[in-house]
């Protein structure tokens, strides 16, 4: 960062500090979801409620390809820093309303309505987020820093996971026992808005893409740039390989990361204190893990860097898994082993797709390839927690580790058959 100039570090830091309220505005939900699923989806079968409950987290998932088209298109027309300044504002709002929906004892069935509702606007905000921060990134840093950069920027995610769950964990111990399912839940979506606020100063002041600017005056813009990625013969494979990819990691993600506090609530002995813990452990190797993905793709190359973690995982998450429930202290080495190799193979991901488009399709192209794996990979967690319920406890541990393997060899697959980009020049 020491060698970027003052208008790389202010991309930078808007960049990373959108995808961080992503995560953090995103994953509010799953921290939440054991303590208010009876409030919107009351039913004598927990499972059920908590399964309701996960469904609002995955249809915000599922709505962010459209936002990645609408947004990306924007972009790529009318320029990245504008679509990021939309984008910031849309979910922050929405993320706050959260905190203002009236529960089932109150207005009954629109409750769970009005929750659904907005999750799905917010997922479009949120789909339109990750493209023009990750290409207005990789456009504007030198080529031998992008595969740090990369990983920095795709562990802001994760970062944002790491500061809701420090936010959980306050909120928990202010709003004690009951208390929280009446007031603490709210409060924790009110938080949303101070980082909004924060990436979007921090938005308005840097610069915008010098690559889109140069198109932009030379007037070649494409006028149909997701038409031209997703139809065009000569960017289909392309977008379909990396829209492949992403399927893999969301669903390894989404499936180890984004499940484990209902994991370790549902399945194991842990208090919502405990869980808060090991949340912060998690999301803190998962941050450091996707910064050292994106050095090492620096050093042996993308598709390399992607496949050994990728391949990794599927040694370790079984055996993790079952040491994460064991409990005790060592279940926080066990967690943060877990966390540091299944979800960060996705390091380079905003390098590696950002050097697979031209920059007149490139904020339509990555953005989309990138959300379109949330089609398929977001419904991983539902999937998991649907079999482990099928089946004895003892158990659940190997079906939920079954379930990363499949993510994992999805990514491996379409990154064996893609091409290394590590040299490329963007143009």
């Amino acid at each position: 960062m020491s060698t970027l100039t003052s208008a790389q570090k202010k991309i930078v830091a808007g960049s990373f500090l959108g995808w961080s309220l992503d995560g953090y505005d995103i994953v509010l939900m799953l921290l939440v979801v054991p303590s208010i699923s009876q409030l919107f989806f009351p039913s004598e079968n927990p499972v059920f409620s908590i399964l309701a409950t996960f469904a609002t987290y995955t249809v915000t998932l599922v709505m962010r390809p459209l936002g990645a088209a609408v947004f990306g298109i924007y972009g790529d027309k009318f320029g990245r820093k504008k679509a990021m300044i939309i984008t910031i504002m849309g979910f922050s709002i929405t993320t706050f309303s959260i905190g203002l929906l009236p529960t089932y004892t109150l207005v009954g069935v629109m409750a769970p309505v009005l929750l659904i509702s907005v999750r799905l606007i917010q997922g479009i905000f949120a789909g339109g987020e990750w493209g023009s921060g990750a290409v207005i990134t990789m456009e504007s840093v030198p080529k031998q820093k992008r595969g740090v950069l990369s990983g920095f920027l795709q562990s802001g995610f994760s970062f944002g996971f790491l500061l809701a769950s420090i936010a959980f964990q306050i909120v928990t111990l202010i709003f004690i026992g009951d208390s929280f399912n009446e007031w603490g839940w709210r409060v924790l979506f009110f938080t949303g808005l101070a980082p909004g606020f924060v990436a979007l100063f921090v938005r308005l002041r840097m610069d915008e893409s010098m690559l889109w600017e140069e198109k932009n005056k030379a007037k070649q813009l494409e006028r149909s740039p997701l038409r031209k990625t997703v139809l065009g013969k000569q960017h289909r494979r392309a977008f379909l390989l990396c829209a492949a990819i992403m399927t893999g990691m969301v669903y390894m993600y989404h499936g180890s990361i984004g499940i484990l506090p209902t994991f370790v609530q549902q399945f194991g002995s842990f208090q919502r204190s405990d869980v808060a813990s090991i949340m912060i452990a998690a999301t803190l190797a998962s941050w450091l893990g996707m910064i050292f993905t994106g050095w090492l793709s620096q050093r042996i190359g993308r598709k390399k860097a992607m496949i050994i973690f990728a391949g990794v995982a599927v040694g370790v998450v079984i055996p993790m898994a079952i040491g994460i429930l064991g409990g005790g202290m060592a279940a926080f080495l066990f967690v943060i082993i877990y966390a540091f190799v299944v979800s960060t193979a996705s390091g380079p991901v905003p390098a590696f797709f950002s050097e697979r488009f031209p920059t007149e399709i490139r904020n339509s192209a990555a953005g989309f390839s990138y959300n379109a794996g949330l089609i398929f990979g977001s419904w991983s967690p539902l999937i998991a927690l649907t079999l482990m319920s099928l089946v004895e406890r003892s158990f659940a541990p190997i079906v939920l580790g079954l379930n990363i393997i499949i993510g994992a060899v999805i990514v491996i697959v379409p990154t064996l058959l893609s091409p290394e980009t590590k040299e490329y020049e963007l143009n």
